[in-house]
């Protein structure tokens, strides 16, 4: 059982000074009923509504972030700002954290939860969970790339890498690249390996998640009910 301004709150729309209020107001039903103590305490299955919409009370957050360049894929740095610093106070105080990272200066779709065994089963290279990028490269890549890509590189340093997939655009100064596993600096290494420096690079989907178009740089969302339902027919959501 939780207090419902805390189960309110837990959702990330609203501060716990918000969901007292909301309560209060008698904005808030519980199975259809009225609500008006932010004491109360519920079962976090009890459908609740605000204002007449369904609010969410699930156990994990999911949230789809738009990250622009300039930015760490952590949780917290003492001298450069992070992801995180995204999001309003009462969802940082949930835990969340980046579900893989993306390099300082990559852009794109970067999905933070608190859900750990969700983000295990989105990494893991046995799920077989496709990473797909916009590369713009020096050069032009060809077809001995994409065959060099889809066999497995060996990096200079000995690391090997899985096959991945790599796809011309237009007249090869960019590509997509897809990767089924995320070591460090991955793209750019695989590519510069080739002869083809990476000069910008864009995450487009991870799984069956897709970069919402109308997100902006710095902008997030919650995913829809949709969304991830589709990961629970992949398999990596419970």
């Amino acid at each position: 059982m939780e207090r419902i301004d805390k189960l309110l709150s837990s959702t990330g729309r609203w501060s716990r000074k918000e969901a007292k209020e909301l309560v209060r107001q008698g904005r808030v039903l519980a199975d259809g009923r009225a609500v008006l103590e932010p004491e109360e305490k519920l079962d976090p299955a009890a459908r609740l509504t605000v204002d007449g919409q369904a609010v969410d009370c699930s156990p994990f957050v999911y949230v789809m972030l738009h990250k622009p360049a300039g930015l760490l894929s952590a949780t917290e740095d003492s001298r450069q700002p992070t992801v995180l610093d995204l999001l309003p106070p009462e969802l940082k105080k949930r835990g969340l954290f980046p579900v893989g990272r993306l390099d300082k200066d990559t852009t794109g779709l970067l999905l933070l939860t608190d859900d750990g065994g969700l983000a295990h089963r989105l990494l893991s290279p046995k799920s077989h969970v496709d990473k797909v990028y916009l590369a713009q490269v020096e050069g032009r890549v060809d077809e001995g790339d994409r065959a060099a890509l889809a066999a497995g590189l060996a990096l200079a340093d000995g690391t090997a890498c899985l096959p991945a997939g790599l796809e011309p655009i237009g007249d090869g100064s960019r590509c997509l690249v897809t990767l089924q596993e995320g070591k460090y600096h991955q793209v750019k290494r695989m590519l510069a390996a080739r002869g083809k420096p990476v000069s910008a690079l864009h995450r487009i989907s991870m799984g069956p998640l897709t970069l919402d178009e109308g997100l902006k740089p710095g902008k997030w969302r919650f995913l829809s009910g949709a969304e991830r339902a589709e990961l629970q027919r992949t398999g990596t959501l419970p």
